[in-house]
C-alpha cells in the first residue's frame, strides 16, 4: 500500500538549483515579511545566537514553520552558535579615533567601561598568551591594523599600523590565526541544548579548529536529543590546517568569509573559497558559501555589480547554498535581498550547465551501496535523456550523494520522514516530496509516484525517469537499484 501525505497538490519550482539561506532578526519579526520572504524562495532560515534572546529565538522558528506550512514549502531551519569571539570591551567617552603611530594597548585587567584613545580593556582574559612581540592584531574585521610590539602581565603594548574609528566590543583576530579560545563557549553549550529543543535541522559551530570540536558539539546535540546536522564554519587558519579532519566528522562546511579574511588576508579569499568548496564536495559534504554577499542591501533595493558577481562566482564553484546575513536580519529589504539572490542565482546557473562535472574518485572504493547507486544513476543520466530523478529515501543519503554530482538533473527526494525533507532544503538541487511508502510492488508504487510527478506537474507523460529503491521499504541505508521508468498515467 502507497499512503498519500501530500495534501495540497501544488506546482514545483524547481528551476533554481542552488538553494538560499537567509538570517532571522528584527527586519523578518513581520508574519507578512516572513511569508513574502518563504514565497520569494527562502530555503533555510539561519537564527543567529549571537544576539537575541532564547524567547526571541522560539518565536522565530515558530512563525518560520508556520509560514512555510501556510505556502505548503519545507523550509530547513539552520542554528548558528555564538562562539568564542574575541572583543574589545567599551570606551568611557565613546568611539575614539586611533592615529597612525600612536601608541595603543589592549588589558584584560582593565576596567570594562574605562577604555579611551590609548587603551582599552579586552573580554577574552587569556589573550595575553596568545600574542608575542611582531605579531599583528585585527580589530573591527580588520579595519584598525595593530603591530605588538611587547606583552607585559595583562597588557599588550602595541603602535597602530593602520588607524580609524573604533567603538565598543569590536572582534579582535591575530593575523594567521593562533587563538586558543575553545569553539564552544558556555553560552553555545545552553544553546545546543536550545537547537535540540526546537528540532533545528542544521546546527552551525562557529570558530572551530579541529574535529575534536565537531565531535563535541554532536555528542552534545545528542545528550539532549537532537538529530540536527552539525556544519563547520571555517573561519580560522587552525580549521583551514585541519580541513580534511574536520570533513570526515562534520556533515557541511560554511565558508565563513568574514574572520576567515581577517586572519588569512584578503588577498587569499577567493582561492580559499574555490578550495574549500572543491575539498567538501569531493568528501560528499554539503557548502554554504557565506557573508557580505548582498552587504549593500542592508540600506540599497538593489545589489552592486560587485554583489552580483561574488554570488555568481560562488554558485559556478559549485557551493550548495549561498546565504544571506544582516541583508535580511536587520536590512530594509528582507524580500528584495532573497528576491534578488535567486535571481542572481538562476542567472549564473545558465552558464553552468555541462561546464563543472565532478569526476567520481577511481583511486578508492565506495564505503556504501548508497554511494555505488548514485555513481551509477549520475553516469546513466548523463548519458541519456532523462527528465527526473527519484530516491526513495528515509535518510536523504542517497539524493544528498547524487546531489555532489553536478548533471543539473531534479532530484526529488521522496521521504515519509518531515526531518529528512527540511534537511534536503540544503542539498543543490534536491526538491524534497512527502511520501509514504509501505510496500515494494511495482504495480502500486510505480503509479503513485508518477501521480505525484505529474500533478506537481514535474513530468509529462513519456518522459523517462531514474528510480532508485531498497529491496525492504522503509529502512534506513537500504537503497540497492536504479530502475529507469518511463511516466504513464494510471
Amino acid at each position: 500500500m502507497v499512503t498519500p501525505l501530500w495534501g495540497r497538490l501544488g506546482r514545483m519550482d524547481t528551476s533554481r538549483r542552488t538553494k538560499i539561506v537567509a538570517t532571522l532578526g528584527p527586519a523578518t519579526d513581520d508574519p507578512a515579511v516572513l511569508a513574502a520572504m518563504v514565497g520569494a524562495g527562502l530555503d533555510v532560515a539561519r537564527v543567529n545566537f549571537s544576539h537575541g534572546t532564547r524567547d526571541a529565538h522560539r518565536r522565530r522558528v515558530e512563525m518560520l514553520r508556520n509560514a512555510a506550512r501556510e505556502a505548503n514549502r519545507y523550509v530547513g531551519v539552520l542554528a548558528d552558535l555564538a562562539g568564542p569571539k574575541i572583543r574589545i570591551e567599551s570606551f568611557q567617552g565613546g568611539a575614539v579615533q586611533l592615529e597612525e603611530g600612536a601608541p595603543f594597548a589592549l588589558d584584560t585587567a582593565l576596567d570594562p567601561t574605562a577604555g579611551n584613545s590609548a587603551e582599552v580593556g579586552c573580554a577574552y582574559l587569556n589573550l595575553p598568551n596568545d600574542v608575542h612581540n611582531g605579531d599583528v592584531l585585527l580589530l573591527n574585521d580588520g579595519q584598525i591594523v595593530l603591530d605588538v610590539e611587547r606583552v607585559s602581565g595583562t597588557r599588550i603594548h602595541c603602535v597602530v599600523r593602520v588607524g580609524g574609528t573604533l567603538s565598543d566590543r569590536k572582534g579582535v583576530n591575530r593575523q594567521g590565526g593562533g587563538i586558543s579560545a575553545p569553539a564552544l563557549t558556555e553560552k553555545d553549550l545552553e544553546d545546543i541544548k536550545l537547537a535540540a529543543e526546537l528540532g533545528i535541522d542544521y546546527l552551525a559551530v562557529s570558530f572551530c579548529r579541529d574535529a575534536e570540536d565537531i565531535r563535541r558539539a554532536q555528542s552534545t546535540l545528542r545528550k539532549w536529543r537532537g538529530e540536527a546536522r552539525v556544519v563547520a564554519k571555517i573561519e580560522r587558519h587552525e580549521a583551514l590546517d585541519n580541513l580534511s579532519a574536520i570533513l570526515g566528522v562534520t556533515d557541511a562546511v560554511m565558508v565563513a568569509r568574514g574572520d576567515l579574511g581577517v586572519e588569512m588576508g584578503y588577498a587569499e579569499l577567493t582561492g580559499l573559497q574555490k578550495t574549500i568548496i572543491r575539498q567538501t564536495l569531493a568528501r560528499n559534504r554539503v557548502v554554504i558559501t557565506a557573508t557580505q554577499m548582498m552587504e549593500s542591501m542592508i540600506h540599497s533595493p538593489i545589489p552592486t555589480r560587485a554583489e552580483v558577481s561574488d554570488v555568481a562566482n560562488a554558485v559556478l564553484d559549485g557551493t550548495d547554498a549561498v546565504m544571506l546575513s544582516a541583508e535580511t536580519a536587520a536590512g530594509k529589504y528582507p524580500v528584495k535581498a532573497v528576491q534578488a539572490m535567486a535571481e542572481v542565482i538562476q542567472g549564473a546557473e545558465k552558464y553552468q550547465v555541462g561546464a563543472e562535472r565532478r569526476i567520481w574518485r577511481s583511486e578508492d572504493g565506495f564505503t556504501n551501496n548508497e554511494e555505488v547507486i548514485s555513481m551509477a544513476v549520475n553516469y546513466t543520466a548523463s548519458h541519456m535523456r532523462v527528465r527526473a530523478i527519484v530516491a526513495l529515501t528515509e535518510s536523504g543519503l542517497t539524493p544528498l550523494l547524487m546531489s555532489r554530482n553536478r548533471n543539473d538533473i531534479p532530484i526529488y527526494a521522496f521521504t515519509r520522514h518531515e526531518a529528512t525533507r527540511r534537511r534536503a532544503t540544503l542539498y543543490r538541487g534536491v526538491y524534497a516530496v512527502p511520501f509514504d511508502i509501505t510496500t515494494s510492488d511495482p504495480k502500486q508504487l510505480y503509479p503513485a509516484i508518477f501521480e505525484q510527478l505529474l500533478q506537481r506537474g514535474l513530468v509529462e507523460t513519456g518522459d523517462q525517469v531514474i528510480l532508485t529503491k531498497g529491496e525492504l521499504s522503509g529502512v534506513s541505508g537500504g537503497t540497492n537499484s536504479l530502475v529507469i521508468l518511463s511516466v504513464a498515467r494510471s
